[in-house]
């Protein structure tokens, strides 16, 4: 007796056809190719923002240094400021500290200081005259290189992107928005610097002058 098996496509199944011999048919690659671009484009946009957030926080740790070395200059300079009276490049006296004001092109802070450093030897005393003045968005640093009857220096510019700037000098527990007093060798007790910065905000800051014993 002969058996016949039934044929499949009588059951409502079509054969299976292996795909080692038809391959990917051509919705299978599409998909395929979907996925894969889809990954790829995830991949980049996550590779993207990591580059992106890694700048970003680069350019926040580099304002955080430029304040921290501006802080640390006028620390230095205002701490070491000393009641000596100058004489400008006319011979005329000069008192012994100057405070307009944080406008922009005038004197913010005017002084001498203490020790100036002469690693050279230089016949030049160790006191030094500077001052700060706001130009456009820079904060400069003025020095002289004798302290009377000397023109100043090339300015240096400690800190850019400066939208405005604040200065209020205090004196025996009063705050004055510009520096005017009788006696010409008379130092403030101390100094607010409120620096407005481009994309950063208000940035306030205390300074003592000289001692600092009368504020």
């Amino acid at each position: 007796m002969t058996i016949v098996q039934p044929s499949p496509t009588e059951h409502g199944f079509a054969p299976v056809r292996c795909s080692a011999e038809h391959g990917f048919t051509l919705v299978e690659l599409m998909v395929s190719l979907l996925i894969f671009g889809m990954l790829a484009a995830a991949g980049v946009g996550l590779l993207g923002f990591s580059v992106r957030a890694q700048e970003a926080a680069r350019d926040r740790l580099d304002e955080v240094a430029a304040i921290q070395r501006v802080s640390a200059v006028m620390t230095s300079d205002l701490a070491q400021a000393t009641p000596r009276l100058v004489r400008d490049a006319g011979g005329v006296r000069q008192v012994a500290f100057t405070g307009e004001g944080g406008a922009a092109d005038v004197v913010a802070v005017g002084l001498v200081r203490r020790g100036w450093s002469n690693g050279g030897s230089a016949a030049r005393a160790s006191l030094q005259r500077l001052e700060y003045r706001l130009v456009e968005d820079r904060l400069e640093r003025r020095i002289w290189p004798m302290l009377d009857g000397a023109a100043p220096a090339k300015p240096a510019t400690i800190l850019r992107g400066v939208k405005a700037m604040t200065v209020r000098y205090r004196r025996k527990g009063q705050w004055r928005d510009r520096w005017d007093v009788e006696r010409a060798e008379t130092l403030p007790d101390a100094v607010e610097v409120v620096l407005h910065l481009e994309g950063v905000g208000p940035i306030r800051q205390l300074f003592l002058v000289g001692s600092g014993m009368g504020q």
